[in-house]
């Protein structure tokens, strides 16, 4: 993750190049690594809604799809707001160690530093910004999808025990990360003929129960950054 204040503003005007919406500072999703059958009284909790057994990967990436932070630790059966939740990323956005925020999909919870999709919009001003969300927001779903096609483990799944595994997917991540430092774009530039448009959905969003007092406060922030640059 970015540390300085001016790595976060270069990685901010990169993202708001996008579609013209400020203050973001990484696209945050989980995707799942297929994995093989692992046995075991937990063995069940591997086993992903579609049927397979994962590990479910948390990435925070930039708008170069460069993987700036990942979780590769958690069970297929596990909600991606628990393991946002239980992250070291989240402490260090409560701990205010950056001045940008994140963006992910409903299936998150609506924080001061984490922007989620409005489910029903409203006015004019919450579909624009939508719109924007949803743009910015692809960035992560092409990161998945360039780093996937890299390394095709990750695509067809680990070919190695589960302990490996969790190693692996952080290397190739490394990897992946050095690959586009390498101006190794071939893979960018043919995925990005190929246009993504995730749909705004209800079905995997969060139960949310947070304190009422942080809820408010966070739809409050939310209305306020609409109404002043949608």
């Amino acid at each position: 993750m970015p540390i300085t204040i001016g790595e976060q503003e270069r990685i901010s005007a990169k993202f708001r190049a996008i579609k013209n919406f400020p203050g973001v500072i990484g696209a945050i999703d989980c995707t799942h690594i297929k994995i093989k059958k692992t046995g075991g009284d937990m063995a069940q909790y591997y086993i992903n809604r579609k049927g397979y057994y994962s590990l479910n990967v948390q990435v925070v990436c930039d708008a170069d799809l460069k993987i700036m932070d990942i979780v590769a630790r958690w069970r297929g059966s596990t909600h991606d707001s628990r393991i946002f939740m239980e992250s070291n990323i989240k402490q260090r956005f409560e701990d205010r160690q950056f001045r940008g925020r994140l963006i992910g999909d409903s299936g998150y919870p609506l924080l001061p530093y984490l922007f989620t999709p409005i489910l029903r919009p409203s006015r004019p001003e919450e579909e624009a910004y939508n719109n924007a969300h949803i743009s910015t927001r692809n960035t992560v779903e092409r990161c998945f999808g360039v780093w996937k096609q890299r390394f095709q483990c990750l695509l067809h799944g680990l070919p190695v025990s589960l302990q490996n595994g969790k190693a692996v997917i952080i290397a190739l991540a490394v990897l992946h990360n050095i690959a586009i430092d390498m101006n190794d774009t071939l893979l960018e530039q043919h995925m990005e003929q190929v246009p993504v448009t995730p749909q705004l959905s209800t079905e995997n969003s969060v139960h949310d129960n947070r304190p009422s007092l942080l809820r408010r406060r966070s739809q409050l922030i939310l209305q306020n950054f609409i109404n002043q640059h949608f």
